[in-house]
């Protein structure tokens, strides 16, 4: 058996605590960052959470000579604080007797527990709605019964133990389908149009008209082939188009529109504030849940008390080294804070920079292209770290509230050679479908020259997708009458 010997050189980088706790505030935004004070609060106590007045003047420290644990050793002028901190992440203009706000959240309540309601107040039986609340529960998030009735029916018998019939089922979907909102309970889109036109039937022509093109004329209607349906109806244009106006301001998501409606909304607070005057960008970070942090003066006192000479058992020495962990954890967060405040400030001020012409006017023609590499260059950070920054972070502007992310584009290049941001060609290409001739809407081809003309030397199938990106459908699906 022969023995192999070779020699490997493996390079590792290895981050310390300190390092990883800073990343993972980096990621937290401010409307978290509250949260997350308060729990190392309760994790450490040696960090408490108020402003850092009283200064002492412990005098000249006795250093720390155990011969028998070297581990012990360790400078103790490094944790008592004789100057006051200078640490400070807000203006301290509460005080302790100011009520504390908290924002009200709704609780969620899902479309089928809304729908389940409506059937307690109907006069069924106990199989009937044993029959309902499964078809319910069959639904998808659309509102829609995707779900064959034998498979239904099926269910009831193994899982429910309800012997029933198709016939029963349908009966039963009915019921769901005269529920609110309407259309409900359907099986595809052109049923969920018809439940709900029908409920507006009142003796209206165009109504009429409207419920006719989607028994009839459902497929034409959905390729908006309008000429074929105005020759097999045999209809007025005006006709044609009263009644599509009705059957666009249709539903065709009920139980998505509910399920949003019940949805919690959490309030967004932006980390940083970009204001303008007379052409002067200025830039401050929130800190509104960054609360002022200060190391425990009993904890400090333990060490001060440890320095005069009070060593006596093996066990004061491993209380005393409970206590070193607890200051450095302290000194650690209160540091990462500090770091975390600058690092933001220091990166946004760079976006800001980079982006000031759109902070000045407002105006997506402005946005310079920019990466994450570009901001990471001018502030000499990785990349990774002006991810994390970027992440969940929002700026509020003279123009709105903004996630960082938005401030980051891809590039392409003109005729002239100038680099010119991804989002700039969709504002044309908005703007330029927002201005065309409904009647005739501009296909991908008609965009990819009216491009060109602008100078943007752009692909067809490039113009289709940031079309898509920006949710438009194609020229034949704008069509209007």
């Amino acid at each position: 058996m022969a023995l192999k010997q070779h020699l490997a050189q493996k390079l590792e980088q290895r981050l310390s605590p300190q390092q990883i706790q800073l990343m993972k505030l980096l990621q937290v935004p401010t409307m978290e960052l509250d949260q997350r004070v308060k729990q190392e609060i309760e994790e450490n106590p040696a960090l408490e959470e108020g402003a850092d007045f009283e200064e002492d003047d412990f005098g000249d420290q006795q250093e720390d000579d155990y011969d028998d644990n070297d581990d012990l050793e360790f400078d103790i002028s490094e944790y008592i604080d004789e100057e006051g901190s200078d640490y400070k992440t807000r203006a301290n203009n509460t005080s302790k007797d100011d009520e504390e706000r908290v924002i009200p959240l709704s609780g969620e309540q899902s479309f089928q527990d809304r729908l389940t309601e409506q059937l307690h107040l109907l006069d069924l039986n106990e199989t009937q709605f044993m029959i309902t609340d499964t078809i319910i529960g069959n639904l998808d998030e659309s509102g829609y019964l995707n779900r064959e009735i034998e498979a239904i029916v099926d269910d009831l018998a193994f899982s429910a133990n309800i012997s029933t019939t198709e016939e029963e089922v349908l009966e039963m979907l009915q019921v769901i389908q005269e529920l609110d909102p309407a259309g409900v309970g359907a099986r595809d889109l052109q049923e969920c149009l018809l439940i709900q036109i029908n409920r507006m039937q009142d003796g209206d022509i165009t109504k009429y008209t409207s419920k006719i093109i989607l028994e009839q004329c459902f497929e034409e209607f959905t390729k908006k082939h309008y000429d074929k349906i105005i020759k097999k109806l045999e209809i007025e244009d005006n006709d044609l188009k009263e009644a599509i106006d009705i059957i666009l301001r249709l539903n065709p998501k009920p139980g998505g529109s509910m399920k949003e409606a019940s949805k919690n909304h959490q309030q967004i607070i932006p980390d940083f504030m970009i204001t303008e005057f007379e052409g002067t960008l200025e830039l401050s970070l929130n800190g509104r849940n960054a609360p002022e942090l200060k190391v425990s003066r009993e904890y400090e006192q333990m060490l001060r008390t440890y320095a005069e000479g009070a060593k006596t058992s093996r066990s004061d020495k491993e209380a005393l080294m409970f206590v070193k962990q607890k200051l450095d954890g302290a000194k650690w967060f209160i540091d990462a804070i500090k770091q975390r405040q600058n690092t933001l400030l220091t990166t946004m001020h760079a976006i800001m920079e980079y982006q000031r012409e759109y902070f000045l006017t407002g105006d997506e023609v402005n946005m310079k292209p920019m990466i994450l590499k570009d901001i990471a260059e001018m502030v000499g950070l990785d990349i990774s770290t002006i991810s994390r920054v970027a992440n969940s972070k929002y700026v509020q502007t003279n123009f709105g509230i903004f996630a960082l992310k938005y401030f980051f584009s891809e590039s392409l290049s003109t005729d002239s050679g100038e680099e010119v941001s991804t989002r700039e060609v969709k504002k044309i290409l908005t703007d330029a479908i927002e201005a065309e001739n409904k009647r005739k809407p501009l296909t991908d081809e008609k965009l990819m020259e009216l491009l060109k003309d602008k100078g943007y030397n752009i692909a067809r199938r490039t113009v289709a997708k940031y079309r898509e990106q920006l949710n438009i459908p194609v020229a034949r699906l704008r069509k209007e009458l």
